[in-house]
């Protein structure tokens, strides 16, 4: 039986993060403080390619928080891209916790098909 699940992200698990930006050929996530343009944010702090600021994740809200003056410092398909894998890692994580297997197909738009097998790790 098939069901389709629409997945509304927010970013609590270090470990999915790290996870997500390796799968995007990231540097790791550091946790700290960061100047944006004009506020200052605390938390997981991925460097996304050609951004003039970091993305901070933090972990306690779900909350990303940026600034890339609507495409002008950064490029939004490049968040849109983490964002993706971050939720796909971390489906992976909890479907494999409850001892389920998970395949994953690339779509033609880009999307990514995750099927979950019942009962079966992998």
């Amino acid at each position: 039986m098939s069901h389709i699940v629409i997945i509304e992200t927010q970013v609590r698990d270090p470990d999915a993060l790290r996870l997500a930006c390796r799968r995007n050929a990231l540097e790791a996530p550091v946790l700290g403080t960061t100047k944006l343009f004009n506020a200052e944010v605390t938390g997981y702090l991925v460097s996304l390619p050609r951004w003039r600021y970091p993305v901070a994740c933090n972990t306690d809200t779900g909350e990303v928080l940026f600034d890339n003056y609507g495409g002008s410092w950064g490029e939004q398909a490049h968040l849109d891209r983490l964002m993706q894998s971050y939720a796909i890692e971390k489906s992976v994580m909890e479907a494999r916790k409850q001892g389920h297997s998970v395949t994953e197909q690339l779509l033609a738009d880009g999307s990514i098909k995750l099927t979950v097998q019942v009962g079966g790790a992998s």
